[in-house]
Formats: C-alpha cells, structure tokens, sequence
C-alpha cells in the first residue's frame, strides 16, 4: 500500500479524542502507521503529556473505520512552556502498529 493523504478531522488515543489538522496512513514492512499534527492549548497540555507518557495506544481512526494497537515513532513540538497560560503548541506524532507478544524468543 502507498502513502496517501486522507481528510481525517480527528483520532482517538485510548479513548481521548483529539482533533488532527493533518492525517497521513502508510504501510510500514506490513504494519499500519499513521502520522498526525494536532494544535494543543495550555488548557490541554497536562491531559495530552500524560496521555502520550503512556507510550502505547489503542489508536482509532473512526472515520476510516481504522483500529490498532500503536507505540509512539516520532513525536516532537514546537514549544515547551504549554505550561503558561494562553499557549498554543504544534504537535507532529507517528504511532506504529504495534503487534504484541510477536519478538519473544
């Protein structure tokens, strides 16, 4: 499968929902991955660091009917003091499929 840009206005992290300014799914050596840029406000910030401190996911994407279990691949954002009031972050993230119990000897 191909790369391929989709209109996908939000996902679900272990049942938090967050809205997506970009969408982007590929196929990496047979597994899903999908990378995501969201805006994060200082309002959201502790909810949203201590959701991906959490490192692995049950990753929805209803509106492509899309479900797995995913690991953080990439992750990065544009500021660090979300902890002031009225801040507004760039988040870009790119969650793995991830299949357990498969690399045990």
């Amino acid at each position: 499968m191909k790369a391929g840009v989709v209109l996908v206005s939000y996902i679900v992290l272990n049942k938090r929902k967050i809205d997506v300014e970009r969408y982007r799914e590929e196929d990496v050596q047979g597994l899903k991955q999908i990378v995501v840029d969201f805006k994060v406000t200082s309002d959201d910030y502790h909810d949203i660091a201590t959701l991906l401190y959490q490192g692995k996911f049950d990753v929805e994407v209803p509106e492509k009917g899309l479900a797995f279990r995913g690991a953080i691949r990439e992750y990065s954002t544009s500021i660090t003091n979300l902890y002031e009031k009225g801040q507004v972050g760039d988040y870009h993230l790119a969650l793995l499929e991830v299949k357990e119990g498969e690399n045990k000897a």
